[in-house]
C-alpha cells in the first residue's frame, strides 16, 4: 500500500508540471543539445585533423623520436616528449576548431546606437530620454 502511494505521488500532475517548468526554465534542453552538437563537432574536427592536417605536420616535423624524449632526475623519468606531442596536437585541434567556429558562426550585426549629448553614454536611437542621466534627448 505504501509503494502505491509513492508511485502515485511521483506521477502527480503538479510534481511533473513543476519538473517540466524547471527543465525549461533552466535551459536544460538547450544544454543537452549543445553537448550533443559539441560531441559531433569534436568527431568532425578530429577526423579533419587526422586526415588532412597531421600528414602535413608529420612531413614537416622531424621523425617521431622526439616524442619519446625523457628527462631523468635520479629515479624519476619525465616524459617531456609525450607532453610536447600532446601539446602540439592540442594546438592543432584548437586552431582547427576555432577556424571552423569562425566559419560557421556568423556574428550579429551591431545594434545601432547614438550618444547622449550630456553624459556620452550609448542610447537606443529611438529613445527620447537618456536611461543613464535622464536628460531629454534631441529628436532624431
Amino acid at each position: 500500500m505504501e509503494q502505491r502511494h509513492i508511485v502515485r505521488r511521483f506521477t502527480d500532475a503538479a510534481v511533473v508540471s513543476d519538473f517540466k517548468k524547471f527543465l525549461l526554465k533552466q535551459n536544460i534542453v538547450s544544454l543537452a543539445i549543445a553537448v550533443v552538437v559539441g560531441a559531433a563537432l569534436q568527431v568532425l574536427v578530429k577526423s579533419f585533423v587526422d586526415s588532412f592536417i597531421m600528414p602535413i605536420v608529420g612531413a614537416l616535423m622531424p621523425s617521431g623520436a622526439w616524442q619519446t624524449w625523457t628527462v631523468g632526475y635520479g629515479k624519476l623519468q619525465f616524459a617531456v616528449g609525450a607532453f610536447l606531442a600532446a601539446f602540439v596536437n592540442f594546438l592543432i585541434v584548437a586552431f582547427v576548431a576555432w577556424r571552423l567556429t569562425k566559419m560557421l558562426v556568423v556574428a550579429d550585426a551591431p545594434v545601432p546606437t547614438k550618444d547622449c549629448q550630456f553624459c556620452l553614454s550609448k542610447v537606443d536611437p529611438r529613445a527620447t530620454r537618456c536611461p543613464q542621466c535622464t536628460s531629454q534627448l534631441a529628436a532624431a
